[in-house]
Formats: C-alpha cells, structure tokens, sequence
C-alpha cells in the first residue's frame, strides 16, 4: 500500500515537474523580442550607410545578403550540433556575438567594416533561434503549439517595434547611436542566463530519440515518407513567407502607388497588417494543440488565398480589411508547421527549429530582393497580382501524413 502511494505521489511530483514553464517560455518571448527587435535595425541605417560611405544599391544589396547568409545557413547546423551536444549557455553566446556586431556597427566607417558587423549580428540571430525553440519545445508540457506560437509572437513584435525606434533614435541622431541597443543586447544576455540555469537543471525533458518517436507516433511512417513531408512543409513555408514579405518590403508603395495616399498614412496601414500577424501568430499554435496542427496548416495558408486573390481588385477600406485577415490567418501557419516537423524528427527538434528559421529567413531575403526586381520591370500592383496565387500552395497540405491522428489511435 505504501509502495502504491510513493508510486503516486512520484508520478504527481514529476507531473509537475513535466508541466508547462510559463515563466520560462515568457523569459524566451521577451528575449526573442529583444533579439528581433536588434536585428530589425540593420535595415533602418542603410539610408545612412549609403549616404555617409557612398555605396550604390547593389552594395546595400550585399549587406542584406551577408546578414541573410550568416543568420540562415548557420542555423541548421547549430540545431544539429546541440541535438547532440545540447549547450545551456548558448543563448548568452549568440547575443554576446549580436552585442559585438552592433558596437562594431555603430563605430562602422567603411564598406567591409559593415559587412562584418552584420555579420556578427547574423552569427548570433544563427545561435539563438534553434537553441530559443528547443528550450521552448521543453518548457512546453506537452503544450508545444501554444509555446512556439508565446515564442514567436515576441520575435514579430521585436520585428515591429525595430524600425519604430530606429526612427526615434538612428535616424535623426546617426550611426553611431546604435551603440545605445547595445544595452538591449546587455539586458538579453542578463535574461538568457537565468533561462539558461533552467535548461541546465532541466536537460531530462530533451527526450532520447527512440521514447520520442515511440510517443510522437513517427515510427510507422518511412524514411521517404518524412523526408517527402519535410519537402512539403518546406514548399509551404516558402509561400508563406514570399507573399509575407511582399507585405512587409513593399505594401507601403502600394498604397501611396494605387491610392495615393501619404506615406504617414501607408504607414499605419503597415502597422494595422503587423499587428494582425501578431495576433494571428499567437493564436495558431494553441489552435493547433487543440484540433491538430495539420488542419490549422490548412486553414492557414490556404484560407489566406480568397482573401489575396481579392486584395488587387478592392478599394482602400477593403484592402486593409483584406490584409488583416491575410496577416491573421496567414501568420497562424509557422508554429504548427515548426512542431509538425518536429513531431516528424523526433529527438531533433533544433536541427529542425534551425532548418526552418533559416529557410524562413532566407526565402524572405531573397523573396524581397526578387519582387523589387519584378516591380522595377512591371509595376508594384503587378507583384500582387502574381503573389495572390501563392497561397493556393497550401493544397499540398492535403499529401502531408495525419500523424497526430495516428498518435492518438496508438494512445488508445
């Protein structure tokens, strides 16, 4: 009977133990924020860097490509190193290289100077994110929609929040002010140390491999099953972030180009649509705990197409009323695709956390170099003419397996 009861008050305890970290999943959002928020104001001082250092646009071209480069192609191979060799205090390095960037950036007097500070800034966007969504993943409780979407949603207000006070400070007072986020980078790295004392003391939740895929369900499907699913989510995620950043690079020459409205005004049709991407972002991942991640993949990517195929043929009003849903719904999709694919690769949840933001960045980079490009040779209402029918890739949705419902035959 005693032996009964120890059994029980041992699998409370570790109930507990196994629960949801709020506290720890809200230090990661706010890091995310913190860390998005620095890298969002590369972007805010080429205005600068062109004028002060004479550079053309092809030159600015190559500074976007340079932090692109190093904050995606790093990434993966992060993830897959700390599957490995899981590093708590990785977090700390990765701002400790972002802080370094920024200094570097803020006394940057010359064109390559440039290039390696973005670079540094890349290199620790490269350490954070893989490392950031495993911790969330662990901090989860089970609950791994909800976490991503409580971690993402922190990154995309940083996102916005970024130009807002690069304009405030960078802008009107010059480069060398960068240095003041150098105290943002300070505040992270204080933060990231206590999450990191967590997951030193916590490293039990990092399943091994074979009791991840024996509970995620994954063993039935095959080698080129997963692989196939992973080609296809990868499709999805290249859809949503294409027509994302012909919102995000190039709606408020939209507006001022179809309606001729002021570029104040553009702006806040600009913030109206980020603000729906936060929202949306938040709500797409306890969404999908609750009627599986397949289906919000679903809903998310192709619920956005109506709503995009009608955008270039509406007025004002109706635009931004369009692009609200499309930020809402459309901004759903990253986290349940993120935990989609880690429920697939099951004990390799930074490798795919890494995989996936660094595509995500890339495809955003190279997405808005490419629909300048197609703007400068047609017109800027073209680009979303032909970026309405993106969204209408989310059909391949249909071919990914239903392993959650597979999950749930296998509890039974």
């Amino acid at each position: 009977m005693e032996t009964t009861l120890q059994e029980n008050e041992q699998k409370t305890v570790q109930k507990v133990a196994e629960g949801t970290a709020f506290s720890v999943l809200l230090a990661l959002s706010f890091t995310h924020l913190l860390n998005d928020t620095l890298q969002s104001l590369i972007p805010s001082i080429y205005p600068l860097v062109k004028s002060s250092l004479h550079l053309d646009f092809s030159q600015v071209g190559l500074i976007t490509l340079t932090f692109q480069l190093s904050a995606s192609l790093l990434q993966p191979l992060v993830g897959l190193y700390t599957d490995k060799k899981p590093q708590p205090f990785s977090l700390a390095i990765g701002m400790s290289f972002t802080l370094l960037g920024l200094i570097s950036l803020s006394l940057a007097h010359s064109f390559p100077m440039v290039l390696v500070s973005v670079a540094l800034v890349g290199v620790g966007s490269a350490i954070f994110h893989p490392e950031a969504s495993r911790l969330a993943y662990m901090a989860a409780g089970g609950r791994h929609g909800m976490a991503q979407s409580l971690f993402q949603v922190g990154g995309n207000a940083g996102s916005s929040l970024g130009p807002l006070l690069a304009a405030l400070i960078i802008v009107p007072l010059g480069q060398f002010h960068i240095i003041w986020f150098s105290l943002a980078a300070l505040l992270a790295i204080v933060v990231m140390l206590r999450i990191s004392r967590w997951y030193q003391q916590n490293t039990h939740r990092i399943r091994p491999k074979k009791q991840a895929q024996a509970i995620a369900g994954r063993a039935h499907l095959s080698n080129s099953r997963v692989v196939i699913s992973l080609v296809i989510l990868m499709v999805l995620v290249f859809s949503k972030y294409f027509y994302m950043t012909s919102l995000t690079s190039y709606y408020t020459f939209y507006l001022i180009d179809k309606f001729h409205i002021s570029v104040q005004s553009a702006q806040l049709y600009l913030f109206a649509f980020l603000f729906a991407v936060a929202a949306g972002t938040f709500l797409g991942g306890p969404l999908g705990d609750r009627i599986g991640r397949k289906y919000v993949i679903w809903i998310s990517i192709l619920g956005a197409a109506p709503f995009a195929l009608l955008m270039p043929h509406v007025n004002l009003f109706w635009t931004c009323i369009m692009s609200i849903f499309i930020g809402i719904i459309l901004s759903s999709a990253f986290s349940a695709i993120l935990v989609y694919a880690q429920e697939l690769m099951p004990g390799k949840v930074g490798m795919i956390a890494g995989l996936f933001f660094g595509f995500a960045f890339g495809i955003a980079g190279v997405g808005s170099a490419l629909l300048g490009e197609l703007a400068d040779h047609t017109s800027i209402r073209y680009v979303y003419e032909v970026c309405a029918y993106l969204p209408l890739i989310g059909l391949l949705t249909g071919f990914l397996p239903n392993i959650e419902g597979s999950r749930k035959k296998g509890k039974n």
